[in-house]
């Protein structure tokens, strides 16, 4: 600073009052920094940040020598150890813990039949031994080539289910809030293949997967279920809307309940409550329908839960799962899950006015009003556009100035 003071006063005066106009802003800044108490080093030490919580990410690893490192020699070697260390809890918080509210597995009771899961390096060797003979098999790749290969899916499908699919299933359910609605977050893995149909026609059938979507009409009447059972062994078959209540929210409509089934004989069960069409309401969209299977332990007295029949009541069809399962969950297990989504048709009119003997409800979402912001005076870089939404009449600036 004083050596380019001093340049300016050996100059000319020109180039002297020019040297005092560059000169004056950075003086006053030294002299502010003075008064202030803040020079340019205390301004950069507050900018320093804070240390870690903990040890950052390959911290203990020399840059200065990156050759002593030991080396992976394969992606094979790299990617056990990469999974290794990603299933270990960093300190830190990740993102999914941010977007994704904590849920405790841990926490969660399992209230289904025993499940046994074989080890994965096993299935892993069973697949391996399989791919290998498939390799081998000279007819396999010869009709392969010539593209005569048929897959059997049923096989497929049926190992499908045995192995994976159980789980599968099980995280569908979860995914469409079944346990949550049902079992106040209780979970169980549906190691009993259910299958139901609903009968269209003489030829066409429309089945209950998870999740996949049947109308009124194709439900109007009983479906078809069946599935594996043990000789002398009772079941209890339950059918029932989430979503469907007109009154408490919290609360389910049944639409069927079998019960003391010997076998996988439907018909020589005890109809606690007989069948009913679904009815979702218009304007309140999807509504999930499941099919739930119990297994019992012995005979069971339902005498408080039956209906009468027919029963075209919506007070005496009010239901709740969690009750239901918690005054007999010592003597039945929850073994089976299927379930369908459900939308309001014209049939849905007719089961109101036919067999509700009531008006038909139809709902409509009221948006709330747009949110404006409070108005500027001078609305700086905003189009024309921007005066219509304080107007008070409806007629729009665009097209008039």
């Amino acid at each position: 600073m004083r050596d380019m003071l001093c340049c300016g006063a050996g100059a000319s005066s020109d180039h002297r009052r020019s040297t005092g106009k560059m000169a004056a802003p950075i003086l006053s800044a030294a002299l502010y920094g003075i008064r202030t108490g803040r020079a340019f080093g205390t301004a950069a030490a507050l900018c320093k940040r804070a240390a870690p919580l903990g040890p950052m990410p390959n911290e203990d690893i020399d840059v200065s020598n990156l050759e002593a490192l030991e080396k992976y020699r394969s992606f094979t070697r790299y990617f056990k150890v990469a999974e290794k260390e990603s299933k270990k809890t960093p300190w830190w918080q990740t993102y999914r813990k941010l977007v994704t509210p904590e849920q405790d597995e841990e926490a969660k009771i399992d209230i289904g039949l025993p499940y046994y899961r074989p080890p994965r390096a096993k299935q892993l060797k069973e697949r391996k031994e399989i791919l290998k003979q498939n390799r081998q098999s000279m007819e396999m790749e010869r009709a392969s080539r010539l593209r005569t290969l048929v897959i059997p899916l049923d096989e497929v499908k049926a190992e499908w289910e045995k192995t994976s699919g159980q789980l599968h299933k099980q995280r569908v359910a979860e995914h469409y809030g079944i346990y949550r609605n049902m079992f106040d977050e209780a979970t169980f893995v549906p190691s009993v293949v259910l299958r139901v149909e609903y009968n269209l026609d003489d030829e066409h059938v429309m089945p209950v997967y998870h999740g996949n979507f049947v109308t009124p009409t194709e439900a109007s009447s009983p479906p078809e279920v069946i599935y594996e059972a043990d000789e002398g062994s009772l079941w209890t078959l339950l059918l029932t809307n989430l979503d469907g209540h007109l009154r408490d929210a919290d609360s389910e409509y049944i639409h069927w309940l079998v019960t003391n089934i010997p076998g996988n004989n439907i018909d020589l069960g005890k109809e606690i409550c007989h069948y009913f069409p679904p009815f979702p309401a218009k304007g309140t969209g999807y509504h999930r329908f499941v099919f739930l299977l119990f297994k019992q332990d012995r005979p069971i007295d339902f005498t408080e839960d039956v209906r009468p029949t027919p029963c075209h009541s919506l007070k005496m069809r009010t239901f709740k799962t969690f009750d239901f399962y918690k005054k007999h969950q010592n003597d039945m297990t929850p073994a089976g899950l299927a379930f369908f989504q459900c939308q309001w048709d014209d049939s849905v009119t007719h089961v109101f006015h036919n067999h509700l003997n009531m008006k038909e409800p139809v709902f409509e979402f009221v948006r709330p009003p747009v949110y404006h912001p409070p108005q500027k005076k001078f609305p700086h870089l905003q189009p024309l556009r921007y005066l219509d939404r304080y107007r008070d009449s409806h007629e729009p600036t665009y097209g008039i100035y």
